[in-house]
């Protein structure tokens, strides 16, 4: 105990906030907020461990926590829904850890006030938020283990966003189902993708969706592949009664 407490007295004032805001995050008190300050580490301040050369920034963390929520929800899953064959189970898994789905995590939780970095914070991409997530994640399992792990993606995860029957019939890919329906409706589609930088400090990609030769929807985003969802979405719910119909 005499340990613990010379080593909180030893905390700067930055430590001391960090420590706290952390615990209102993650329901516990971490124990080696070395960890921590790691997962929110950015490659661009190109630091570099004094030990082993190595460079040290959140992707490593994130890497770990992203094995770490998929065996939890796993296991959640495996549980909750014993009649599930491993097709409908590494579905639904991936309904829940979908990128979208963590970025949102992130996002609600405001992680990015901790993240040190030479890039200003409004040109980070969207998988910001949900890469910081899973090296949260990360930093968990390795400052107090498993069974913290599991605690805090129940609390933040699982309880909050786990409902079966919602997500059953929640679409993961408009992209994948509406070219999935073309090619059973021997339909000809083509995504044309081109640059749109317009006023925007970032590079944007606009797409046009065409359906037998018909502009049929159009997407805007930062990536050609968001663009492309984007797209799709919005053709998705033009002919939403066709393809529910197949």
């Amino acid at each position: 105990m005499k340990f613990i407490r010379n080593l909180i007295k030893s905390r700067s004032k930055d430590d001391e906030y960090f420590c706290v805001e952390l615990k209102k995050i993650l329901g516990f008190s971490p124990k080696n907020l070395q960890f921590y300050k790691k997962a929110f580490i950015h490659r661009s301040i190109k630091e570099i461990d004094k030990t082993t050369g190595n460079p040290v920034n959140y992707e490593r963390l994130e890497f770990l926590g992203d094995a770490i929520l998929g065996a939890v929800i796993a296991s959640h899953l495996f549980k909750e829904v014993p009649s599930g064959n491993e097709g409908y189970l590494t579905k639904m898994r991936s309904k829940i850890v979908s990128r979208e789905h963590l970025n949102e995590l992130g996002r609600d939780l405001n992680l990015i006030q901790f993240i040190k970095s030479n890039v200003t914070k409004t040109k980070f991409g969207e998988n910001i938020h949900g890469n910081i997530f899973e090296s949260l994640i990360g930093a968990i399992y390795l400052d107090l283990g498993y069974k913290y792990c599991d605690k805090f993606i129940y609390k933040r995860v699982v309880t909050p966003y786990v409902d079966i029957p919602k997500l059953e019939g929640k679409i993961t890919s408009y992209k994948s189902l509406f070219i999935e329906w073309c090619q059973k409706q021997k339909k000809e589609f083509v995504y044309e993708v081109y640059e749109d930088t317009g006023n925007d400090t970032l590079k944007h990609f606009s797409v046009k969706l065409y359906l037998n030769g018909d502009l049929i929807a159009k997407g805007r985003a930062t990536s050609k592949k968001k663009a492309e969802e984007i797209a799709s979405k919005r053709a998705y719910y033009a002919f939403q009664k066709e393809i529910s119909n197949t």
